[in-house]
């Protein structure tokens, strides 16, 4: 029996040997060997992204250029389509599309943009006599106490400023020079629409044959989807635009108001092919030609257009627009407001059809589910005053 009083043996020399020192790299908390791996793909990420956003700073005018010419292929495409079909070459009948597109663009700029520039000059040559005559119609008409005598005095300070001979060197040299940068990107993309869409069949067949049979498909279902909005696109706006010159034309002829068919065109074109902001846009030189007639008549014209607005808005757009436009109207808004804040207007020109062609996409590699009944989605039926005096007249069943 072992008394606990009595001390333990010594340990013997084998037992009592120090054990020896510990590497470095027998330390359990030692790195993962995937880390270094992981840090140099974040920081080869990290360098990527830096070295694209420099490069869509850098080239973003030539990005922006590719676009708009990818869209205006698209948008020729049909007409190119059923030329070729009839037995014209491509070439040539790109060229005449294309032809055709570049006389209304300048038929349209002759007929609005001496107007813009004649009423420009005579409203800052004599904005002190029409400040005068909006100040006796308000006060005599309106019953409005307004005093203008300050703003007329600033209006012909403005007009007797002198300006000196470099200043006017100055900004003929910066007006030709940005001149002639919108000339060379105008025709860049003119060219790049005429190729993308004369050779638009040898560029689908390229590029699908480097892929799999099935992502063909995808790509040639995409592309015709793209063709069918875009064109939609322009057909819609297009119908919209003519009625709107041809309404505003009248009635701007009606009133006497000079320039009515040049004002008429450019409400039609500008209030459609500007999104969100085209339509405020085209309001101002219509009512600013009818301000010079008389006050009175501008304010006329000023209702018109705002009324004929709610009219596209509710009762021609949603008719026009059903089969060629399925867009909501907050998505359209916040996609053209991206666009332009993306790539400015062209981006918010582009925003419309683009985001169609997304959503059509989208549409066509999803499957839609049944929605269930709820008050959340249930559309209330609209009920006029002629069917609620019905169902007050038809007793209960």
């Amino acid at each position: 029996m072992i008394d606990p009083t009595e001390p333990l043996p010594a340990p013997t020399p084998s037992e009592a040997r120090p054990l020896p020192p510990q590497s470095p790299t027998d330390d359990t908390r030692t790195l993962p060997p995937w880390l270094p791996r992981g840090l140099a793909l974040v920081a080869a990420w990290v360098v990527a992204l830096f070295v694209a956003r420099w490069a869509l700073v850098e080239l973003r005018v030539l990005i922006i250029m590719g676009l708009v010419a990818f869209f205006l292929s698209l948008a020729m495409e049909p007409a190119v389509d059923r030329l070729a079909s009839r037995g014209w070459r491509r070439g040539s009948a790109t060229a005449l599309v294309m032809l055709g597109l570049l006389a209304v663009v300048v038929l349209l700029l002759l007929a609005t943009g001496s107007v813009l520039v004649g009423e420009a000059r005579d409203l800052a040559d004599h904005a002190p006599r029409y400040v005068r005559d909006l100040e006796r119609f308000v006060n005599r008409d309106l019953g409005i106490e307004w005093n203008a005598d300050h703003l007329v005095r600033q209006l012909r300070r403005g007009r007797t400023g002198i300006v000196s001979g470099n200043d006017v060197a100055r900004t003929a040299v910066d007006v030709g020079t940005r001149a002639g940068a919108a000339a060379l990107q105008t025709a860049t993309v003119v060219v790049f629409a005429f190729y993308l869409t004369a050779d638009g069949p040898g560029l689908r067949r390229t590029i699908c044959s480097r892929l799999p049979r099935r992502r063909q498909e995808i790509v040639l279902e995409t592309w015709e989807l793209a063709i069918q909005k875009t064109g939609g696109y322009l057909y819609s706006r297009g119908i919209q635009a003519l009625v709107s010159a041809v309404v505003t034309t009248a009635f701007l002829a009606v009133l006497g108001v000079p320039y009515a068919l040049a004002l008429g065109i450019w409400v039609g074109v500008v209030s459609q092919f500007i999104p969100t902001v085209g339509t405020y846009i085209a309001m101002v030189l219509p009512v600013l030609v009818a301000l010079k007639e008389a006050p009175a008549t501008a304010l006329w014209v000023l209702a018109f257009l705002v009324a004929y607005q709610q009219f596209e808005n509710y009762v021609l757009g949603p008719r026009v627009t059903r089969h060629t436009m399925d867009v909501h109207p907050a998505l359209a808004i916040a996609t053209v407001f991206a666009g332009g804040l993306l790539f400015g207007a062209v981006g918010a020109i582009l925003a419309l059809p683009a985001t169609a062609v997304i959503q059509a996409v989208l549409s066509s590699y999803t499957t839609e589910r049944e929605v269930l009944e709820s008050r959340l989605t249930r559309e209330p039926r609209p009920r006029g005053l002629l069917t609620r005096w019905r169902e007050r007249r038809t007793p209960d069943a």
